[in-house]
């Protein structure tokens, strides 16, 4: 019985400290999570997020708007959740992650993930150069300023087909710096991205971006919408644009 008695009190101080000790790691775990980000360490997740296509402006280790477009930019391609604010989480993350990759490789284009809601923009070799965060239809019915519709945001391969220079005055609102690939569907530039679908169609990407994305999606370039289900390859455009460079060039 006595052997019993203290082989049960040991086996109760073995747990009891074991729990401290787990307590003790759990604290250490969340200090560490929680502790704040150096300025070095700043700069450097700005620095590979650049790298990756995300464009955070100067990589000074300041967390200004631009930078907190690039982060929720990041964030809505990685499935993390979107704040625009650097984690401790989102740095760790930030430095083991891996630039975004098209869905169409091999040619320029632009590509919108309506389920990620981001817009990706390739070079010639189809790599990827430019990432941004977008807020595309809600698909939703709305009777607006004498007009009504279903807000949403077509999918499928499309074509810029007409640009505009500084704001337009549509029906429905302005748009900035706007690019039509659809009728009156464009990728525009506008004060409000939030980080769900909300606009009436139209994919709407920060102000600070929308210049340069209408410096370089000049007329013809290919565009791609798509979520889960409606991806179609512009493979054949392409090579159709290809051949018709190649007979100009001769």
């Amino acid at each position: 019985m006595l052997s019993l008695l203290l082989l049960a009190t040991n086996s109760f101080a073995l747990t009891k400290t074991n729990q401290r000790k787990g307590r003790t790691n759990a604290r250490a775990v969340v200090r560490a999570s929680s502790r704040q980000l150096t300025r070095s360490e700043m700069r450097a997740a700005e620095g590979r997020l650049a790298e990756m296509g995300y464009g955070t402006g100067p990589v000074d280790g300041v967390i200004d708007t631009v930078t907190q477009n690039a982060l929720v930019a990041f964030q809505k391609w990685e499935g993390k959740n979107v704040t625009g604010r650097l984690s401790r989480d989102d740095f760790e993350s930030i430095m083991n992650a891996n630039a975004p990759r098209p869905r169409d490789a091999g040619y320029k284009h632009v590509e919108v993930d309506l389920d990620r809601q981001v817009l990706m923009l390739t070079n010639d070799s189809g790599a990827v150069e430019r990432v941004l965060p977008v807020s595309s239809g809600s698909n939703k019915q709305y009777r607006e300023k004498g007009a009504s519709g279903l807000a949403y945001t077509p999918r499928g391969r499309f074509r810029i087909t007409a640009k505009i220079a500084g704001w337009r005055k549509s029906p429905l609102g302005l748009l900035y710096y706007p690019n039509y690939f659809s009728g009156g569907v464009a990728i525009h530039g506008n004060p409000s991205v939030p980080n769900e679908p909300e606009s009436h169609g139209c994919v709407r990407i920060p102000m600070s971006a929308a210049v340069e994305i209408y410096n370089r999606l000049p007329l013809g370039t290919i565009v791609l919408l798509y979520d889960q289900r409606s991806f179609v390859s512009a493979q054949d455009w392409a090579k159709a644009d290809r051949r018709d460079r190649e007979a100009n060039t001769q």
